[in-house]
């Protein structure tokens, strides 16, 4: 019998590219979407394999959700509806949490409704979970606060240690790395977290938690400004511009290329876990966002980047994971690296 897989928010970046994946495979795929125009503009198209059953639908409102699954009996979820946005997320608090929060307890209020169990929960949550993550400090590990308003301002990019003493960021793990959100997109996503765990164990299910980090490659958008930083200066590289990078230059990413995020997630559903799992997806190499606006402007022979002394409040100084989990779990390895999935950007951008 073939495996059928209902996708949240499936019509965007991330859920149209695993849809195709899927439907390569022999899975039935269908999709709820809002096709919210902060990423469905007029100019984009949804770009879903023909058999493909797309619900328009928005995962906040129950009856959607009940109307979907009276159609679609999945045996397995992948979570994706979301908003995103660091920055976003302070000052539209209220919508982010509808989305997220009150979007996931819908969905899972709905299956209970309809009295149907999937076999797996697939969530596609992020590293923002970790917020500033671990430190050290010598041989000390600490958890810093978030950096206040006034840290930013004053110039202080990396967080003080007790000692105060220099410290170095160390790889996120979902097996000892405390969450500890520093903004409410963040908070909100560990909340999906803890919401879905607590129902797949209530209801004998299993659940999978990718928390990705920076994803980026062709089929991003480009209009909409909290799509991600690397979509954002490959536009203006190839338009010549010079690239401002904000803080010192020395924040620091793990940017991680659609096709290896959409192989994790495949990977999940393809062997769900005999418990529930949360590993952390990402290319396992760090790069500053200095280095990527150079790699960039050398590509696309635009002017030497700007570093200015601009912040983003409730952004993170440093954000990298351990793979090596996710490795093992899911038999899954990173294939692309940034050179080559920052040119793959560039040639979808000019096509």
């Amino acid at each position: 019998m073939t495996s059928s897989v209902l996708i949240t928010g499936g019509a965007g970046f991330i859920g149209s590219t695993l849809a195709r994946r899927l439907v390569d495979a022999g899975y039935e795929v269908a999709v709820m979407d809002i096709l919210h125009p902060q990423v469905h503009t007029e100019q984009s198209s949804i770009n879903l394999p023909p058999s493909v059953r797309l619900f328009t639908g928005d995962v906040t409102h129950g009856p959607d959700c009940d109307a979907v699954l009276r159609l679609v009996k999945p045996s397995q979820i992948v979570h994706l509806a979301a908003e995103t946005g660091t920055a976003q997320s302070l000052s539209e608090a209220t919508r982010h949490g509808s989305v997220n929060v009150v979007g996931t307890t819908q969905l899972v209020d709905a299956l209970g409704r309809c009295s149907h169990v999937p076999e797996q929960l697939v969530l596609a949550s992020s590293r923002a979970v970790y917020g500033e993550g671990a430190w050290q400090s010598g041989t000390q590990i600490f958890y810093p606060p978030p950096r206040s308003h006034a840290q930013l301002a004053a110039g202080i990019w990396d967080p003080q240690s007790p000692t105060d003493e220099p410290a170095v960021p160390l790889a996120s793990s979902a097996a000892s790395t405390e969450p500890r959100p520093t903004n409410i997109y963040a908070a909100t996503k560990l909340a999906q977290e803890h919401i879905l765990a607590a129902w797949a164990s209530a209801h004998d299910t299993n659940l999978s938690v990718l928390r990705l980090q920076n994803v980026y490659g062709p089929g991003q958008s480009l209009t909409n400004s909290y799509t991600g930083i690397v979509a954002l200066f490959a536009r203006l590289a190839r338009q010549k511009q010079a690239l401002e990078v904000f803080e010192d230059g020395r924040i620091l990413r793990d940017f991680v290329f659609i096709d290896d995020v959409v192989e994790a997630l495949f990977s999940a559903i393809e062997k769900p876990p005999a418990r529930s799992r949360h590993v952390d997806i990402g290319s396992g190499v760090p790069t500053t966002i200095h280095e990527l606006a150079q790699q960039l402007a050398a590509i696309c022979d635009a002017p030497e980047p700007v570093v200015v002394a601009k912040f983003r409040d409730g952004d993170v100084r440093a954000a990298k994971c351990d793979i090596d989990p996710a490795v093992h779990e899911l038999g899954w390895r990173p294939k692309w690296s940034l050179e080559d999935g920052v040119r793959a950007l560039l040639g979808w951008i000019g096509a």
